[in-house]
């Protein structure tokens, strides 16, 4: 294998070029970027680098020497438009073309947008950095959509001054992931200071003024950031012969065709340790997935390794640190198992079927979760794992 080309340059795709040079790769090796800059890690965005904590320097993952000690063919700024299977090339959108002998796919998502102009998104460093040269303090801002992103950027623009107005479709913030309980609880911290948080409502476009709702409302803001999820970017895949289905689907080895692999944000795979496919927008499991694709990749077909992992995530809103372990969507069951909810400081379980597949903290310890994701990687039995305090 002479020539391996990693598509996308961010923490899936730095990772699966890292690995490959570490394992003894010493072909050549391009990594493809659609952003001018250098990779650059994306969880401060909504948290420090919107709150002017860190400034751009901080994000980037890697220094450009240590960039350079790869000896990567490093084509930044230059989008891939087409993949052409059968001939092992990757096109580009400047009309050049990339060839390959083995090939990661590590493009990422993009943020879906609503109809009408003028919104904020919040997906590269550019968006962050406009985003926050707007946000003056008593500026009003809406914010579209109160999943994790959304929470984190209304928490940092009411520390920063604005006056924030958080709307979300669903009757419970977060409940399809987290449960009703905790969701609650979660949205109660945004109005115990003064968030107006509206659930229930559906924004239908932005406008001149704001946002308009389904039932004609107008919400005035200066600033409108819509938080409402992502689309993984497979467009450019079109033709390509790959499946494509809320990602790019691969086996459990993360191999979509052979030779091909997928890895962060994009690949949708089979997880044996949970038995059904998913896809992560984690940032950790982008790193341990960029590793595991490229390992494979040079790995000859009976030494490679099912990617089974216990996802990880983490949130920071307000005073409250958030972290999780497993596969929590489409849960069965929640049950508190250390502490309080009242008090924003427990550990939650989670069961689905009859075993317990995630955790999540708030307010404590690492130590005090850490011993679930044991629990969930061996797929321990629900009755004899929780215990509920009385």
């Amino acid at each position: 294998m002479n020539r391996i080309v990693v598509v996308g340059a961010s923490a899936a795709g730095l990772a699966a070029v890292e690995t490959l040079r570490r394992e003894g790769y010493d072909g050549t090796l391009t990594l493809v970027g659609d952003e001018p800059h250098l990779p650059y890690d994306r969880p401060p965005l909504s948290k420090q680098l919107l709150a002017s904590e860190w400034e751009e320097d901080r994000l980037r993952l890697r220094r450009p020497e240590d960039l350079a000690a790869l000896d990567l063919d490093l084509r930044l700024g230059a989008a891939a438009s087409g993949l052409d299977v059968a001939g092992r090339r990757v096109r580009l959108a400047d009309g050049g073309e990339v060839p390959y002998d083995g090939l990661v796919l590590a493009t990422g998502v993009r943020p879906r947008r609503l109809p009408g102009e003028g919104a904020h998104v919040l997906r590269t460093l550019d968006d962050a950095l406009t985003l926050r040269e707007r946000l003056a303090p008593g500026c009003r801002l809406v914010v579209v959509g109160a999943g994790f992103l959304g929470a984190e950027a209304a928490a940092v623009a009411w520390r920063l001054g604005a006056r924030v107005t958080l709307l979300e479709p669903a009757a419970v913030p977060l409940a399809h992931a987290v449960g009703e309980d905790v969701g609650r609880l979660l949205s109660q911290a945004h109005r115990d200071r003064g968030v107006n948080l509206r659930c229930g409502v559906t924004v239908t476009e932005v406008t001149e003024d704001g946002v308009r709702l389904a039932d004609g409302e107008i919400v005035e803001a200066e600033e409108v950031l819509v938080a409402v999820g992502s689309l993984p970017n497979t467009d450019w895949l079109a033709g390509s012969g790959l499946t494509v289905g809320d990602g790019v689907v691969c086996d459990a080895y993360l191999e979509a065709v052979p030779g091909v692999y997928a890895a962060g944000d994009v690949a949708r795979w089979h997880n044996p340790l949970f038995g059904t496919a998913m896809r992560i927008e984690h940032r950790t499991n982008a790193a341990e997935q960029g590793m595991a694709a490229a390992r494979n990749l040079l790995a000859a077909p009976a030494a490679r390794k099912p990617f089974a992992p216990v996802p990880y995530f983490w949130s920071d809103q307000y005073d409250m640190k958030i972290q999780a372990y497993g596969f929590l969507r489409g849960h069965d069951e929640v049950a508190v198992v250390e502490g309080d909810l009242a008090e924003r400081r427990f550990v939650a379980a989670y069961r689905t079927g009859d075993r317990v597949s995630g955790a999540l903290a708030v307010g404590m310890p690492p130590r005090a979760i850490r011993p679930w994701r044991q629990a969930i990687a061996s797929g321990a039995a629900w009755g004899e794992s929780v215990r509920v305090p009385a």
